[in-house]
């Protein structure tokens, strides 16, 4: 097989498994997702599982990572465009969508609840966030820059700190108000933001 083609099938091969993962930590709760329920879940034996995956923690770091470079790829984007205050604005609105998801805010928290528990997955989530939060400094240093704002590294941070512990917060409001008005939310996030950005 061309190395090309082998590349692609092992990485369709990972993706299959963690989404399979993420089914399990879902339904089942980190440590009841088993690597004999993941099998199961992505028809693939557990021999081969551990051929892409040296164990459940390793997983959970793909599965964090996965969601780490979705977030790096739209604060890149936020850096590129040519008005970057409208472009914040509207990747807040998807965030906080996605965020509002009852599905995706169950899986997160459930592997934030263990880190807090775990102290492997527990390095791996604040590795992520460290990385997380500085692509988001790094916007914050420059969006404030272009707005004539000059701001020390405390300010820059505090601001990121606080976005982060707001977005955050939704997953949780998602598992106790599921019916809340997306929508409305994220419009007046996207103010909160704005406001919060230039303040």
């Amino acid at each position: 097989m061309h190395p090309a083609a082998e590349c692609s099938r092992a990485e369709a091969r990972r993706t299959q498994i963690l989404d399979a993962a993420e089914n399990c930590v879902r339904e089942y709760g980190f440590h009841r997702a088993s690597i004999s329920k993941i099998s199961t879940a992505s028809g693939m034996g557990a021999g081969h599982i551990y051929h892409y995956f040296a164990n459940k923690e390793a997983i959970v770091a793909a599965i964090v990572a996965r969601e780490l470079e979705r977030l790096l790829t739209l604060t890149a984007e936020v850096q590129a465009a040519e008005n970057m205050l409208e472009a914040l604005a509207l990747r807040t609105a998807t965030g906080v969508l996605g965020n509002l998801d009852p599905h995706a805010a169950g899986l997160k928290l459930e592997i934030v609840a263990e880190a807090s528990r775990n102290p492997t997955i527990a390095e791996i989530v604040r590795a992520a966030d460290s990385r997380r939060s500085a692509g988001l400094e790094e916007t914050l240093r420059a969006l404030r820059q272009a707005h004539g704002l000059a701001d020390d590294a405390a300010t820059i941070s505090t601001i990121a700190e606080v976005i982060a512990a707001m977005f955050e917060g939704l997953m949780v409001r998602a598992i106790r108000n599921p019916a809340a008005d997306r929508q409305l939310i994220a419009r007046k996030f996207q103010q909160v933001v704005r406001d919060l950005v230039l303040s």
